[in-house]
């Protein structure tokens, strides 16, 4: 897809970084959800997640703007406006744990490293089994996190119900975290 040429639209600018997780396919879901409510939104995703976890280019077609997932060259116009907020949707186990403890080795990580210093408002839909959730490295990522003012929803385990159906998962909840820093801005941070 090109560079994007046209005047900004004045909108909220939402970055939503997309790991590798079967469930990624549905990220247009969590896109149109947040169009609706006037943000405009830009994809950054994980070296992995291009991998045909989602269609790149419906995404692109319907932001657009152009899929990233990795840094623009010296020089390069910047792609997408500063963030008002980020949502992270899915998040793995992996990106959670390697965010938590600093590690910048992709665009992805490298951005949601960088919100913390940004002050923007992050809301995180974990998708991790729970038998990664139970790691204790896991748990204390997610207690760094929270101490960073970053807003998690309900984890998503993707195992099948007693029924032998599988559970939605709550694109929504994403912007619904992102509405409550409105109205509660954790410690002073992070608030839209």
């Amino acid at each position: 897809m090109s560079e994007r040429t046209d005047e900004p639209s004045g909108k909220r600018f939402l970055y939503v970084v997309v790991c590798a997780a079967g469930i990624a396919a549905g990220v247009s879901e969590l896109i149109a959800a947040a169009q609706e409510r006037d943000w405009e939104v830009g994809v950054i995703a994980t070296p992995v997640a291009l991998g045909g976890f989602f269609d790149t280019a419906a995404v692109e077609t319907q932001t657009n703007h152009p899929v990233r997932s990795a840094w623009r060259a010296p020089g390069d116009p910047r792609p997408f406006p500063p963030p008002d907020a980020v949502v992270v949707a899915p998040a793995t186990f992996n990106t959670v744990n390697k965010w938590a403890a600093g590690a910048a080795d992709t665009l992805a990580l490298a951005t949601l490293c960088e919100t913390y210093g940004m002050g923007v408002p992050v809301a995180v839909l974990p998708c991790v089994s729970a038998t990664l959730a139970a790691h204790p490295a896991y748990q204390e990522s997610l207690a760094r996190l929270r101490g960073m003012g970053v807003r998690f929803g309900e984890p998503f385990s993707g195992e099948p119900r007693e029924d032998g159906g599988r559970p939605g998962f709550g694109w929504e909840r994403a912007l619904d975290l992102l509405d409550a820093f409105r109205e509660q801005p954790a410690a002073g941070r992070n608030s839209l």
